[in-house]
C-alpha cells in the first residue's frame, strides 16, 4: 500500500490514560495524511508484573498471585474509567475483565501444577499488550475515528521457539496482508498487539526481548511501508547515556548497523532484531519522543555521510564476564570454544564480547547477568567430562564488571583511534578488562571494572569529541 506508515508506541508511551490520548491523538492526526498501522506495548511494567504473576504462581504463592491479578484489573479498569465515556465503558470493562480472567485461568493453572511451560508463559503474556490495545482503540472509536484491535498472533506467524520466537516472512505477508490492508482500505486504523504473534498451527508465541519493536518492523518489511517510527521517552539515539554523560547530545541520522550495535551493546532505544527486517528494503526508521513532540528524533538509514571516528559510546553494568581455562595446553581449546559457544546458543544466551589467548587456550566472554544462570547451566552440564576430571578448571564468573563500547561507521581505517580510546580510559586509571573489536572495524568493546565504568564512558566521548555531532 502506497505511503504506508507503521508506528509502534512503547511501554512508557502506553503507560496511563494520559499517555494513551497523546498515542490516540498522533495516530489519528497521521490518519489524516496516509494509511496508519498502529503496533503497542503492554501499559509501561505490566509485562513484568504478568511474568512475575506466573513465577509467583510456580512457587506456589497464592496470596502474591491474587494480588497481581488485583492490581493488573485495577490499572486497565481505571485507565478505561478515565479513557471512555460512561455509555462506552460498560462493554469495554467487560473485555478488559475478560482478559484478565484468561489470564487468571493460565496463572491458576501454573499455580496447580506448579511449572511455567513455556507455551502457557508466551500466551499468558500477550495479554499485557491486548489489553493496551483494547483501551486505545476503544478510546480512538469513542472520539469518532475507526478503529480495531487485532492481535498479533493473526498476523505474524512465527517458528515454534516459546520465548524468543522468529517470524516465517513470506507467510507473515501473507497474513497481514490479508488481515490488514482491507481494514487500512476501508478507512480502519488497525491496533496490532506488540510482541506476540503465532505458529503456523496457531500457538500463541512472543517474540523475546525487544518484541514489542520487533513485531513492527515486521509488519513494516510485509507490509512494504514507507516508514517506521518507533514512540518511547527518550529524545533519540544519543551519543552516550545522558544519565552519564551531560553533554550527549542526539544524533540527527544513523546507519542501520550503527543503531543495531549501539542496541546489541546497551542503548535502550530498540532492539538489534528491529532492524533485520528492514535493511533489505531500505525502510527508514525514526526513534522519536512521545512525550516531547516538538523533538525531531533520530533518523534510522542504510548510509550517512560519517566523519571519520566514532559516532555514540554505550555501556551497560549489568553483565558477567565467564572465563574458561584449560588446566592443561594438551587440549584442545578450539574444540572447547566450539562446545562452550553451542551451550550458549543451546540456553538462548547472547555473547556481548568473546576474547581468546593463543598458547594458553583460555577464553572469555560477556553475558548479560539475567542470562548468566541458564548460561552456566548450560555451560556445565556440556563440558561436565573436561570440568570433572580437571581437564578444565572451573568457571570463573565476574560480576564485578561493565561493558563499554565505541560504535561508529567511520571508524574503519582511521588510524590511531583505538590508542587514543584506550589511553582515554588507562589516563583515568581505569584498568582494561578484556577487548574485542570486529572485522569491520563498526564496533570496539571493552571491559572494565564495574567502578570504573561510568569514567571510562566520560572519557572516550570527551576523547573522540562526540558532544560535536548534535
Amino acid at each position: 500500500m502506497k505511503d504506508l506508515l507503521v508506528m509502534k508506541f512503547g511501554g512508557t508511551s502506553m503507560g496511563s490514560a494520559e499517555r494513551i490520548r497523546i498515542a490516540a491523538s498522533i495516530s489519528a492526526e497521521q490518519q489524516k495524511k496516509r494509511p496508519v498501522v498502529v503496533v503497542v506495548s503492554a501499559m509501561s511494567k505490566v509485562t513484568d508484573l504478568l511474568l512475575e504473576t506466573l513465577q509467583k504462581a510456580e512457587s506456589g504463592n497464592e496470596a502474591k498471585v491474587a494480588a497481581n491479578l488485583a492490581e493488573l484489573r485495577k490499572l486497565h479498569t481505571g485507565a478505561g474509567n478515565e479513557l471512555l465515556p460512561e455509555k462506552r465503558r460498560a462493554s469495554v470493562l467487560e473485555g478488559v475483565e475478560s482478559l484478565v480472567k484468561e489470564f487468571e485461568r493460565i496463572a491458576r493453572g501454573v499455580l496447580l501444577l506448579a511449572e511455567r511451560p513455556p507455551r502457557s508463559v508466551d500466551e499468558a503474556v500477550a495479554v499485557g499488550e491486548r489489553l493496551s490495545a483494547l483501551l486505545i482503540a476503544s478510546y480512538l472509536e469513542s472520539e469518532g475515528i475507526r478503529a480495531v484491535d487485532v492481535s498479533g498472533s493473526d498476523v505474524i506467524v512465527t517458528d515454534t521457539v516459546f520465548g524468543n520466537a522468529t517470524p516465517i516472512m513470506e507467510l507473515t505477508t501473507l497474513k497481514a496482508t490479508a488481515n490488514l490492508i482491507p481494514l487500512l482500505e476501508a478507512g480502519v486504523l488497525p491496533i496490532v498487539t506488540g510482541f506476540n504473534g503465532a505458529t503456523i498451527a496457531g500457538q500463541p508465541t512472543t517474540l523475546g526481548r525487544g518484541g514489542s519493536d520487533f513485531s513492527a518492523s515486521i509488519l513494516a518489511a510485509a507490509l512494504g511501508a514507507s516508514e517506521l517510527w518507533i514512540w518511547t521517552d527518550v529524545d533519540g539515539i544519543m551519543s552516550a547515556d545522558p544519565r552519564l554523560v551531560k553533554d550527549a547530545v542526539v544524533l540527527h541520522e544513523v546507519t542501520y548497523n550503527e543503531a543495531a550495535e549501539l542496541a546489541y551493546n546497551g542503548a535502550k532505544v530498540l532492539h538489534p532484531r528491529t532492524l533485520a527486517p528492514l535493511m533489505e528494503k531500505h525502510i527508514p526508521v525514526w526513534s522519536k519522543n512521545s512525550f516531547s513532540l516538538e523533538k525531531p528524533g533520530t533518523k534510522i538509514v542504510l548510509k550517512t555521510n560519517s566523519l571519520p571516528g566514532p559516532k555514540a559510546v554505550t555501556s551497560m553494568h549489568k553483565v558477567a564476564l565467564v572465563s574458561i581455562e584449560p588446566a592443561s595446553a594438551v587440549i584442545n581449546g578450539a574444540q572447547i570454544m566450539a562446545r562452550a559457544l553451542d551451550a550458549l546458543a543451546r540456553s538462548n544466551t547472547e555473547v556481548l564480547t568473546f576474547s581468546s589467548s593463543s598458547y594458553r587456550q583460555s577464553f572469555c566472554f560477556l553475558v548479560r547477568q539475567d542470562e548468566l544462570a541458564a548460561a552456566k547451566a548450560s555451560l556445565e552440564a556440556n563440558l561436565a567430562l573436561e570440568l570433572t576430571h580437571g581437564y578444565l578448571r572451573p568457571l570463573s564468573v565476574d560480576t564485578n564488571v561493565g561493558l563499554l563500547a565505541v560504535v561508529g561507521e567511520g571508524m574503519q581505517g582511521t588510524p590511531g583511534l583505538a590508542g587514543r580510546i584506550f589511553t582515554a580510559i588507562s589516563r583515568e586509571r581505569v584498568n582494561i578488562i578484556a577487548i574485542s573489536q570486529g572485522s569491520s572495524e563498526l564496533t570496539i568493546a571493552i571491559v572494565v571494572a564495574k567502578d570504573g565504568l561510568e569514567t571510562a564512558v566520560h572519557a572516550v566521548h570527551e576523547e573522540c569529541g562526540l558532544a560535536r555531532l548534535g
